[in-house]
């Protein structure tokens, strides 16, 4: 049933009065430097926040071994967090709405140099309508307004009538396995809103992420002489020209897909590291590289990664040297799948009642070709799982930054959704 049109103004209001507060919360936690590994100060002061709400709390530890039973577990190295998953849980009087969980992530990726950045990346700065700052946009701004679209009902006097769980995560930037840890703690709802930096649209699809790192050996000599050894940068370049085939190939496949035959190029490879070499004059006996690449929903990681391992190695079968030295892959982060939001779920309809009500236009959907925790939640709980949040620029960029008043649009909209996914009770 929809909202009564003044509960739903109410609420709209109580979102606009508590927002220069929404603001300065979202400053405090772009402040934290909360690259992977450096998540416990936020999430410390995450805790305290929702223990100032009266929030019912639970701190905990990824379990690395449930973590990589599980078929969505992400391969885990010592370069990976920590830091705790913190969780807040409203229980209402009570159970008469649906439950849900808002869930948003605090690790950021690195900032790149600070000279590239017009302000540090770390002290948050506001200019018009925009906030900049590592983490503003993605995703920063939508763990507050997770928050403040709570307290805009205990303003006025109200709170959900159904469980309603606040799930802080760390590892979404490079395994995923934040979320599936709260998975395997053992929160369960009846949906989730994730809200990500959407540009005011609902996902409706995504890729999953495998991570690999590919290091290939050489045979060094002085350059003098280098035509009797093997330049292992130089193989390394010719492999990637054979991955880069192997992408076109995935991406030709695209028809064959749901919601992204539209897409123009839906997986992406990117060669995001390369090192190799030890001396300017020696030819390189070694290089390494890691790289990202997207699958389709409904492929699994285990025989995406069985084609990449297959594909690297035909491409060293035909090359002279790597033939009787083949390059060596790992799997070292992302390895998950991707999914697809079917419409017609109560959730979704809920949710555009809202976003109508809050920013006055239709809701849209997209596709999007990277990955999202939602995965977790389509896949392994089988629930409406809902991506949604403000519009940005420059995400994982220099100068990143989120729009005040798309998060105030999405804030309100988020609270009208807990309103009527939940029901109300008065504030206990």
């Amino acid at each position: 049933m929809s909202l009564d049109p003044k509960l739903r103004q109410d609420i709209l209001d109580s979102v606009e009065a508590g927002f220069e507060e929404q603001i300065a919360f979202t400053q405090k936690l772009v402040s934290f430097p909360s690259t992977r590994g450096g998540e416990h100060a936020i999430q410390d002061f995450v805790f305290r926040e929702y223990k100032k709400r009266g929030y019912a709390l639970d701190r905990f530890a990824m379990d690395r071994d449930a973590i990589l039973r599980h078929p969505g577990g992400s391969p885990w190295s010592d370069e990976h967090s920590d830091a705790p998953i913190v969780v807040g849980i409203h229980r209402p009087r009570e159970e008469k709405g649906r439950s849900l969980i808002l869930q948003s992530h605090l690790d950021v990726v690195p900032a790149g140099p600070a000279g590239m950045w017009e302000s540090p990346p770390f002290e948050p700065r506001i200019a018009g309508d925009w906030m900049f700052g590592r983490g503003a946009a993605d995703m920063k701004a939508g763990a507050a307004a997770n928050v403040f679209a709570m307290d805009a009902l205990t303003r006025i006097g109200l709170q959900p009538a159904a469980t309603v769980t606040i799930q802080s995560v760390v590892e979404e930037e490079s395994t995923g396995n934040g979320a599936l840890m709260a998975h395997l703690r053992g929160y369960q709802a009846d949906a989730v809103l994730i809200p990500e930096p959407e540009d005011e649209m609902l996902v409706r699809a995504n890729t999953g992420v495998l991570w690999f790192q590919v290091e290939v050996s050489g045979l060094p000599v002085h350059v003098r002489e280098m035509e009797t050894g093997t330049n292992a940068i130089d193989a390394t370049y010719r492999l990637i020209a054979a991955l880069r085939e192997l992408e076109e190939a995935w991406n030709a496949r695209r028809h064959e897909h749901p919601y992204f035959d539209d897409l123009a190029h839906p997986i992406n490879l990117n060669i995001g590291k390369i090192e190799g070499g030890d001396w300017a004059s020696s030819v390189p006996c070694w290089c390494r590289i890691d790289c990202r690449i997207a699958i389709y929903p409904g492929t699994s990681a285990a025989s995406a990664a069985e084609d990449i391992r297959g594909w690297i190695a035909a491409f060293a079968h035909g090359d002279p040297y790597l033939s009787n030295h083949p390059p060596q892959v790992t799997f070292n982060g992302f390895h998950a799948e991707g999914y697809a939001l079917e419409p017609g779920s109560d959730a979704e309809a809920v949710l555009e009642r809202a976003h109508v009500a809050a920013v006055g236009e239709p809701l849209k959907s997209f596709t999007t070709p990277g990955y999202l925790d939602t995965r977790v939640y389509a896949l392994y709980d089988r629930i409406p799982a809902l991506c949604y949040g403000p519009v940005s620029r420059n995400v994982h960029g220099f100068d990143e930054c989120v729009s005040l008043s798309s998060v105030k649009r999405i804030s309100g909209a988020m609270a009208l959704f807990i309103a009527e996914w939940c029901g109300t009770e008065q504030k206990s």
